[in-house]
């Protein structure tokens, strides 16, 4: 293993339960239509995909997918500046323990550049990634394997030689397409993701043996 590169919500912060709340609250203040139970196939992705998608199928011509995101995101932004986020159990052990080893890290993630830094700034975390891209910078999200792609770029690892760490079936299948070795982690609020695409599947992070990596 030359680096080790994690997904953010779902893996790090236990944030699905608010992201989903936020965007239900964003459709509700634009009214639109929209099914709570579709939100599980679009986890692991951009706010612009979901958007996209249902004011492609609602016809809302007087809205854009930007104009929500921005909306979404602010939104976001001041609840978790207000409450704060809960971080999975065990995962920053796990960072911890990958950083006292020398293993160099990165932060791929489908969240906004400004929710990214937030969490990050609100664990004390911005000095233990070597490289964090936000997905909603790229032209295509998970689950294109770009992001992926690019943090083994940017730390210097070959990419058969990376360890990925996510929670959805876009982020597992970014992570393969990109020809990394994924770990599927089943997270309490992610929903039923299909992780089997994944070379290991855990339900608790102490099951991850950094040595045997």
């Amino acid at each position: 293993m030359e680096a080790f590169i994690f997904d953010m919500d779902g893996v790090i912060v236990d944030s699905e339960p608010l992201h989903s709340r936020v965007k239900l609250e964003t459709f509700a203040h634009f009214g639109l239509p929209f099914d709570e139970r579709d939100l599980a196939r679009y986890m692991g992705r951009t706010s612009r995909d979901i958007f996209s998608d249902v004011l492609r199928r609602t016809g809302r011509s007087d809205l854009t997918a930007e104009a929500l995101a921005d909306y979404k995101h602010a939104h976001y932004l001041e609840v978790i500046e207000r409450d704060g986020i809960e971080t999975i159990p065990g995962s920053l052990a796990l960072i911890e323990r990958l950083h006292a080893a020398g293993v160099p890290l990165a932060l791929a993630t489908s969240s906004w550049r400004r929710v990214v830094d937030t969490v990050l700034s609100a664990l004390q975390l911005e000095d233990v990634f070597a490289s964090v891209i936000s997905g909603a910078e790229l032209p295509a999200s998970k689950p294109d394997p770009a992001i992926y792609e690019k943090s083994a770029e940017a730390l210097g690892a070959s990419p058969a030689a990376c360890v990925v760490l996510e929670d959805t079936a876009a982020g597992v299948l970014a992570a393969k397409r990109a020809g990394m070795y994924c770990i599927g982690f089943r997270s309490p609020h992610s929903g039923a993701q299909d992780l089997s695409r994944a070379d290991a599947i855990v339900d608790d992070f102490n099951a991850i043996d950094i040595g045997k990596l």
